[in-house]
């Protein structure tokens, strides 16, 4: 489902986002968008949070592939 893949794809940007602020400080998506509390930021952070409740979906998902 593309929906899953774009939710994914945005729960890795955030969890690369946080491995750089854990391990150099460095907030990449506020230096691209211009601060945390630029519309644009806050906006990539909350598509990221939201992506992020999404994927737990993905946990409860039966994982069945169908062969063609």
């Amino acid at each position: 489902m593309v929906l899953d893949k774009i939710a994914l794809l945005l729960t890795i940007i955030g969890a690369i986002n946080w491995g750089l602020i854990g391990i150099f400080q460095f907030d990449l998506v506020s230096y691209i968008f211009g601060g945390q509390g630029a519309l644009f930021s806050r906006i990539i952070y909350t598509l990221v949070g939201a992506a992020g409740l999404w994927c737990i979906s993905l946990l409860f998902r039966d994982s069945d592939v169908v062969k063609e």
